[in-house]
C-alpha cells in the first residue's frame, strides 16, 4: 500500500507498450502538469519540437520547474521517479500554456503529455498558488464561462488539430473542471475522439450549464475520482457517478494527490465519501444555488477583496505572515459599506438556516428509523424533537 511515488518506482520499468495507461497513470499526468515548464517546453502557439521529460530534467535551468514552494518537495519526488524508470523517462511534452491575467481573474495552464505507444494526454492544471488562480475558483459559482473555461475549449480544438488518433483528457482540482467543460463544448465532430475525460477531485457544474452544454454526448467517458473527504469535487454535483479512494490523510487535506492510496496498479477503493462530509457538501450546494447572482458576486468579490487587502501576492506569502495578513484584512473590513455589510449578513445567516434544516430532518429521519425497526412505541411522542408536552398544551404531531 503506497502512493503514487511507490507506482511509479515498483512499475517504473514497464513501457506504455506493455501496460497501457490506467487511472493511476491518470493522477502522475495531472499532478506533473503542475510543475511549471515556461521556458523548457514548445509554447502552444509555436508548435516546435517536443523534448523528452528527461531532456527537460536535463536543462541548466530546471530548477524553475519546482518554483511552486507548496509540494516542491513532493514533486521533486515525482520527477525522480519517473525519470528512474523508462516508463516515463522518454515521455514527450508539448503544446505548453501557461497565462496569469489579473484584471481579467483568470490563471490557466495546460500541457500535452506523448507517451510513446501514441496515446495523447491533454492535462489541465488546477488552481495553482496565486490568489487570481483562487479567484476564477470561486468565479464558477455565478459566471460561465469563466476565461479559464474559455481558453481550455481553444486549447483542446487546437491540438485535436494537432494531433491525430484519440486522446485522454485530465485534470485535478479545478483542471478537472475544465478536462470536462473543453470536451462538452469542443468541436462536435471531433468530440468521438476524445476517448476518456478524468476530473481528479475537480468541481462539478451548475445544472443549467450541463444542460446548455449537452453533457450526456460525454456523460459515459467521464471518470470521476474523489477522495473520501471530497469538498472540491463535490462541490455543483447532485446525481453523478463517481469513484472513490482512500487517503493517509483525513479532511480537506485529502485534496493533497500525494494522499491518495494506491496498492498495485490500482487505486485503493472505498464504497462512497464519508456520510457527514456529504452532508456538508449538499448543504453548501444548496446554499450556492439558492443564492442570486448579485449576492453571489456580492460574497465572492468582498472575500477577495479582503484577502488582497493584505497585499500578498499568493496564498503562500499569504499565510507566511498571518499578523501582516491579518492586520490588512481587518482594515479592510472596515471599509466594506453598510450596504454590502447588510448582504454579507443574510448570506452568511442563509448558509446556517440550511445547515439547521439538514439537522432536523437527520433528526426526524433518524427517528422513523427507529420507529420501523420497532426500536420505539410508535405512538411515543417524548422522543420526537420540538414534541415534548408541556403543561396546558397538546403537542401536534405529523400524521404517519
Amino acid at each position: 500500500m503506497g502512493t503514487i511515488i511507490d507506482y511509479l518506482k515498483e512499475y517504473g520499468e514497464c513501457s506504455f507498450r506493455d501496460m497501457p495507461l490506467n487511472d493511476v497513470d491518470s493522477l502522475v499526468f495531472c499532478q506533473l502538469s503542475y510543475l511549471k515548464f515556461d521556458g523548457l517546453v514548445p509554447d502552444v502557439r509555436e508548435c516546435g519540437e517536443t523534448p523528452t521529460l528527461e531532456e527537460v530534467a536535463g536543462r541548466a535551468d530546471a530548477e524553475r520547474l519546482f518554483s511552486d514552494v507548496r509540494y516542491e518537495k513532493e514533486n521533486r519526488a515525482l520527477l525522480e521517479a519517473m525519470l528512474a524508470g523508462l516508463r516515463y523517462r522518454t515521455l514527450r511534452l508539448g503544446d505548453y500554456v501557461n497565462r496569469i491575467e489579473k484584471e481579467g481573474e483568470t490563471q490557466f495552464s495546460a500541457v500535452t503529455f506523448l507517451p510513446e505507444d501514441g496515446t495523447v494526454y491533454v492535462a489541465f492544471r488546477g488552481t495553482d498558488e496565486t490568489i487570481v488562480g483562487w479567484k476564477e475558483d470561486f468565479n464558477m459559482a455565478f459566471l460561465s464561462p469563466i476565461p479559464g473555461q474559455t481558453y481550455s475549449v481553444e486549447y483542446l480544438n487546437t491540438v485535436l488539430d494537432r494531433r491525430d488518433g484519440s486522446l485522454i483528457v485530465g485534470g485535478h482540482s479545478k483542471g478537472g473542471n475544465l478536462a470536462v467543460y473543453s470536451a462538452m463544448n469542443c468541436r462536435r465532430a471531433e468530440q468521438g475522439r476524445i476517448r476518456r475525460i478524468y476530473s481528479m477531485d475537480g468541481p462539478g457544474f451548475r445544472p443549467e450549464v450541463l444542460k446548455k452544454c449537452g453533457y450526456e454526448r460525454i456523460a459515459d467517458r467521464v471518470v470521476k475520482i474523489l477522495p473520501r473527504s471530497s469538498l472540491v469535487g463535490m462541490l455543483f454535483e447532485r446525481e453523478i457517478r463517481y469513484e472513490v479512494v482512500e487517503s493517509k490523510y483525513f479532511g480537506l487535506a485529502q485534496h493533497d494527490p500525494y494522499s491518495w492510496k494506491v496498492e498495485g496498479r490500482h487505486f485503493i477503493r472505498v464504497p462512497d465519501i464519508y456520510e457527514g462530509v456529504r452532508k456538508m457538501d449538499d448543504t453548501l450546494n444548496e446554499w450556492i444555488l439558492s443564492l442570486d447572482e448579485v449576492q453571489l458576486r456580492t460574497f465572492v468579490d468582498t472575500l477577495f477583496q479582503v484577502i488582497s487587502a493584505s497585499q500578498a501576492e499568493d496564498l503562500i506569502a499569504f499565510t507566511a505572515d498571518w499578523k501582516k495578513s491579518m492586520n490588512g484584512v481587518i482594515s479592510a473590513l472596515r471599509e466594506v459599506d453598510d450596504d454590502t455589510a447588510r448582504m454579507l449578513k443574510q448570506i452568511v445567516r442563509s448558509l446556517f438556516e440550511i445547515a439547521r434544516m439538514h439537522v432536523r430532518e437527520d433528526v426526524t429521519a433518524g427517528i422513523a428509523g427507529m420507529e420501523r425497526q420497532r426500536l420505539l412505541p410508535k405512538n411515543d411522542s417524548s422522543h420526537r424533537r420540538g414534541s415534548r408536552k408541556k403543561e396546558g398544551t397538546e403537542a401536534v404531531l405529523p400524521a404517519e
